[in-house]
């Protein structure tokens, strides 16, 4: 344990108090409440200090994604910076894919000066600093953040950055905000800051299971003949896939992976069964919802009457949801890495008197999931050939050369049964809130947390819209990111169209076949965006021309290390 002290600003003890605990980027959009930050900036470089590294990303939304993206890779959060009340309004949407995906994110933002007149350093300068002021910024975004708190001196510095941070990497985790005072960014320290390091203030261990109701768990999966998993987040934490695969091989429990926003399981596992529910819930007699908030739709099908339903994570009811009234029968809470090993050991306390169950279970489960992968064949076979392009032939064509270790972004109608996944942490899909427009940044702050790997980044053309995509092409040319985007452009909001077809499946929008506020025309030439930037664009149609097109962007951006993008004109729903 050191004191450490840093002569200067306020601004200067920030930056100086965050590189010391780990964090390694600033992603910022600036304002100017940035001008204390700048001037300490510019005064670490001269003197050889160590501060985040400031990247300028010209969205909010791009850089919340990317800070987002970066700790999936690297299990430490990042900070985001924008200008003040405006900046914040842009960012929201990536805030609320944090917070519904437990993602911590350190969100900060300036504070319009308060003070008008007086000399005070950093006081307001400009007509703007009137009308941006607000009375409560921080209740923007109060319902998506875990702890909001405004700066109020350079005093409490320390204990507020260390409270930011213990906060955000708090089970359940998520994002918390910030504000920051021009006047105290500004403020010079008398006789200069000192600090502890490393931080005195930890970070709360995980919880664990309760070892009574994993107990009781156990009886209740050991009882049923027809036992399944349901999960959609599990593999957040990249250790839980083994702890999943171990689980699921010894007790022949399949896993059904709905709406997948990690790799949970690998796909060429035996007991992993997919990604719809509803052919194996129709039969079970046990379901295990783990880390999954909408495990099925109840207006469409649920499981049987009698079945028993457990549900596993960390907040297994989903508490800041106001209503989710998904049947109950055992709710375990605790953080997945440990359950799963708990989970796994009170059931092989179980298996002798199960055992006949259980490998009669392993046999049907390989033949179920035969035909199950036979279907998948067969609808590739009926793809490969169609006009307008199939999404599931254009997955099938980037599975054929991304290999094992690239890492798959999916916001995008990408076909999981046509790719496969076998290393955790090569597929996110993670905008948990419906916040459109994510992928762009999370590929590249998955880029910056792994530079030597492919990154695979598939958006929808509405999602690539959404993304900010010439911000987004800037900060991949000017941070030296190269990554391949795919646009499936189907030229329509495809989810407007099918939920629009579901709810009125004979009305008139349906018989029209061309339901208004949901197509795109004309047809956008996505490719050039990307040229902009520096980056390779083309557009394919022919599904005999994606192989190649593929191996031609693959040669861009791996030996040539640019961007590039493939504008692929497919099928809608």
């Amino acid at each position: 344990m050191a004191v450490k002290k840093i002569d200067g600003t306020v601004a200067d003890a920030y930056l100086a108090l965050l590189a010391d605990r780990g964090i390694d980027y600033l992603f910022a959009n600036a304002g100017t409440d940035f001008a204390p930050l700048i001037e300490a900036y510019s005064k670490a470089e001269a003197n050889g200090l160590k501060t985040p590294k400031p990247v300028t990303v010209p969205h909010e939304n791009v850089a919340v994604a990317m800070a987002m993206g970066y700790y999936l890779k690297t299990g430490r959060p990042q900070l985001v910076m924008v200008h003040v009340n405006v900046g914040t309004a842009n960012a929201v949407c990536g805030v609320m894919n944090a917070w519904r995906g437990n993602i911590p994110v350190l969100f900060s933002a300036g504070r319009t000066p308060f003070s008008e007149e007086g000399g005070l350093m950093g006081e307001r300068s400009g007509e703007i600093h009137w009308p941006q002021e607000m009375r409560d910024q921080g209740s923007m975004v109060r319902e998506f953040v875990k702890w909001d708190y405004q700066l109020p001196n350079g005093k409490v510095l320390e204990n507020t950055v260390d409270r930011a941070i213990n906060i955000a990497m708090s089970e359940p985790k998520g994002p918390i905000y910030l504000t920051l005072p021009r006047e105290v960014l500004a403020e010079t320290v008398q006789g200069g800051f000192s600090y502890q390091s490393p931080s005195r203030h930890r970070t709360p261990s995980a919880p664990f299971a309760d070892l009574n109701a994993i107990d009781e768990a156990a009886a209740m999966i050991a009882k049923a003949k027809n036992p399944m998993i349901i999960t959609s987040s599990a593999g957040r934490d990249e250790a839980d896939m083994a702890k999943m695969a171990a689980l699921a091989e010894a007790f022949a429990i399949p896993v059904v992976q709905r709406k997948p926003r990690y790799v949970a399981l690998p796909t060429d596992h035996p007991m992993h069964l997919g990604f719809t529910p509803e052919a194996l819930m129709k039969d079970s007699d046990c379901i295990i919802v783990i880390e999954c908030d909408v495990p099925w739709i109840p207006s469409k099908r649920g499981p049987n009457a009698d079945a028993k339903i457990i549900h596993i994570g960390v907040d297994p009811l989903f508490s800041q949801y106001p209503m989710r009234g998904f049947p109950c029968d055992l709710a375990i809470s605790g953080v997945l890495g440990g359950t799963l090993d708990a989970l796994t050991q009170a059931l092989a306390t179980r298996v002798p008197q199960a055992r006949d169950q259980v490998e009669e279970r392993r046999t049907r489960l390989a033949a179920l999931r035969a035909s199950q992968r036979e279907q998948w064949a067969a609808t590739l076979q009926k793809a490969r050939d169609s006009k307008p392009m199939s999404p599931a032939w254009i997955t099938h064509c980037l599975d054929e050369v991304k290999g094992q270790d690239a890492i798959v972004i999916k916001e995008s109608p990408v076909t999981f049964e046509h790719m496969r996944f076998t290393k955790p942490g090569t597929m996110f899909s993670i905008g948990a809130a419906g916040g459109l427009g994510w992928g762009l940044g999370t590929a590249l702050g998955v880029k910056a947390a792994c530079p030597d790997k492919l990154v695979i980044c598939t958006v929808g053309d509405g999602a690539y819209m959404f993304g900010n995509p010439i911000p987004a092409h800037y900060v991949s040319a000017a941070e030296k990111l190269p990554m391949l985007t795919v646009v499936f452009n189907n030229q329509m909001w495809g989810a407007v169209k099918r939920n629009t077809r579901e709810v009125y499946p004979d009305g008139y929008a349906a018989k029209s076949n061309r339901e208004p506020l949901t197509y795109f025309d004309p047809q956008l030439q996505f490719d050039k965006a990307v040229e902009v930037a520096g980056g390779y664009g083309e557009t394919v149609e022919d599904p005999a021309d994606m192989p190649k097109a593929i191996e031609r962007a693959m040669k861009v951006v791996e030996g040539e290390k640019r961007q590039a993008l493939l504008n692929v004109i497919c099928r809608g729903p």
